[in-house]
């Protein structure tokens, strides 16, 4: 049998990636690795494309390390068996929507459901990156049949929406009873929280994490068709899909559990944190 096209998504040992495509080679069109952000090297520069440095040290013989060379390893091995032009790299950014097994999105739908004050990290504005996983299969599909090859950031454009669009919409779609309190980046800083992890999507701006994970150079994904869906449908497919599960998203075992416990968050929010719609008084809103 012969197959036009392979979609692998495989995270571990790259050498289970260079078998797969050192037998596939012959049989196959093209091979699609969906690969990560993650390949380039720390911290990549704002506004980085797909020339930026890569992480050293992956090969496409080893076995399992970190996610990085793994993912790096996986596109070394792709590339060797199928050469540049039938290879596709698709380094994905954040990716949200129905299904996630994460816990980002979800996290925070079920917080704003939950209703009353809610943390809300600001600024309002910051801009936030991301791709509705729907996006990444559209333009992945079209990516065979444009017979693409290389590699291609795939995220959403910068400022494609901002915090305050993700959690105005999550409010939204979940009944409006939530009062979203937004709270100066330094004020969650200084409380000890974790951005990224118990404030998921959420990095302060200006630091090395919002320019590695929010600034993406996409502009060789939008030339080949990359289109991105409103944050508006995003979340409300993804809490659509939570209600019809009973509310629980299911959870990936080898991630650890995203989201800021409500002791925290009340503590945070009873020593000054801002009221619905502004920042705190005298900080950035």
């Amino acid at each position: 049998d012969t197959w036009d096209a392979v979609v692998d998504t495989w995270s571990a040992a790259p050498r289970a990636v260079r078998d797969a495509a050192r037998l596939l080679r012959d049989r196959a069109g093209r091979y699609v690795y969906v690969s990560s952000r993650s390949v380039y090297a720390w911290p990549p520069p704002a506004g980085c494309a797909e020339d930026a440095p890569l992480v050293e040290g992956a090969s496409a013989d080893a076995g399992p390390s970190d996610y990085a060379r793994d993912k790096r390893g996986g596109e070394l091995a792709v590339s060797d068996a199928f050469g540049a032009d039938r290879s596709v790299l698709v380094r994905a950014g954040l990716i949200l929507g129905p299904y996630e097994n994460i816990g980002r999105l979800p996290w925070w739908l079920d917080r704003v459901a939950r209703g009353g004050p809610v943390l809300a990290p600001g600024p309002r504005e910051l801009p936030v990156q991301y791709i509705d996983v729907r996006d990444l299969a559209d333009w992945t599909l079209g990516a065979v049949e444009r017979e693409l090859g290389g590699p291609y950031n795939l995220v959403s454009p910068p400022g494609h929406t901002t915090m305050g669009g993700l959690l105005d919409a999550c409010a939204a779609v979940t009944g409006g009873t939530a009062e979203l309190r937004w709270t100066d980046p330094g004020t969650v800083l200084a409380a000890g929280i974790e951005p990224w992890v118990q404030l998921p999507v959420w990095t302060p701006p200006g630091s090395d994490l919002h320019d590695a994970l929010h600034t993406a150079d996409v502009s060789r994904a939008l030339a080949t068709g990359l289109t991105c869906r409103p944050v508006e449908d995003t979340v409300a497919d993804t809490w659509a899909w939570l209600r019809s599960i009973g509310g629980t998203a299911p959870r990936r075992p080898d991630r650890p559990p995203v989201g800021l416990d409500p002791e925290t968050e009340a503590e945070v929010l009873a020593a000054g944190a801002g009221g619905p719609g502004r920042g705190v008084p005298g900080n950035t809103p």
